[in-house]
């Protein structure tokens, strides 16, 4: 199996730099025509340049690919759905979209500025709303479409000073978990990777040593990527952690919990003597869904009614 792109349409934001340009290039060098969104803010916040995003489709087409450049803000729905149309006016349709856009504007919760939280959720959470709401429209037309969202190990298990981060990552989780129900019925795969990579924007904010940013590159996380984008992954609704060679599935699971007859009164006193047990997650299992989950809270109360 070689795993092709021809006669595929990707969109990806945030392809100027770093993860988003190696994915462009990659999709592109196996046949996809893509289009390079990126609004080309400098990763120090002193400016943009709609070059960023421009270079990265001029090296695709002279390798012989095919790209357009795109400068849409995907924090605004309407630009967000221009850069959909674009797609659908340069190469006729949308087959493919990687969210991948963002920002960072990090401080700890008593100095960060309400715009600073309103900023990154609107990059990062809204922008993945926007871009996904107008190419899913495409997609349920045609039955098809991977779409590939980015969250974060901050969203996931909490990073210092990134509250503003930490919650619209973790919010696109949620937005995939309902996303992968309305779409699986169309042919619609959502998947969201939890990428590690010393990009501008990461070294800009000095996460990783330097001595590790070339065991770190984007082009590390670009093969599981491209796999989700590909007619070969059949997987709908899964976190990948991904980073340096190193490939995982993230998911979030319940424990076995305790169950008091809610027939008799439950005092804290109760849950206070039963907490280590409450706290167990020794064969702790995941949910499909709400509904997955509920049908497991409520089926012993069923029986016993």
């Amino acid at each position: 199996m070689y795993i092709r792109f021809d006669d595929k349409v990707a969109v990806i934001t945030g392809a100027g730099s770093g993860l988003g340009k190696s994915y462009a290039l990659y999709l592109a060098s196996r046949g996809a025509k893509v289009l390079v969104n990126d609004i080309g803010v400098f990763p120090d916040k002193t400016g943009s340049s709609h070059q960023v995003a421009r270079l990265v489709a001029e090296e695709i087409d002279s390798r012989g690919g095919s790209a357009k450049a795109n400068f849409e803000n995907v924090a605004e729905a309407d630009c967000a759905q221009r850069i959909i149309n674009d797609a659908l006016e340069h190469f006729g349709g949308v087959d493919i979209l990687i969210n991948n856009a963002g920002i960072l504007r990090d401080k700890t919760i008593l100095k960060m500025p309400t715009e600073d939280f309103d900023q990154v959720l609107g990059v990062h959470l809204y922008g993945t709303f926007y871009v996904t709401r107008a190419a899913f429209a495409i997609m349920k037309e045609k039955h098809y479409g991977r779409i590939v969202l980015t969250t974060s190990s901050a969203g996931l298990y909490g990073n210092f000073g990134q509250t503003n981060y930490s919650a619209a990552k973790m919010g696109i989780v949620g937005f995939m978990n309902a996303l992968k129900l309305e779409g699986k019925k169309y042919g619609i795969l959502t998947n969201t990777i939890a990428p590690l990579a010393a990009t501008p924007l990461a070294l800009s904010a000095g996460i990783f040593p330097k001595q590790l940013t070339s065991r770190l590159t984007p082009g590390l996380v670009t093969p599981l990527v491209a796999f989700l984008c590909s007619d070969a992954c059949q997987s709908c609704g899964e976190i990948f952690s991904a980073g340096g060679g190193y490939f995982a599935k993230a998911q979030t699971v319940e424990g076995p919990g305790v169950r008091f007859d809610p027939a008799h009164e439950i005092t804290p006193e109760m849950v206070a003597e039963n907490f280590g047990a409450i706290l167990n997650m020794k064969g702790a299992r995941p949910f499909d869904s709400a509904i997955d989950e509920l049908h497991h809270v409520l089926a012993p109360l069923m029986d016993n009614s």
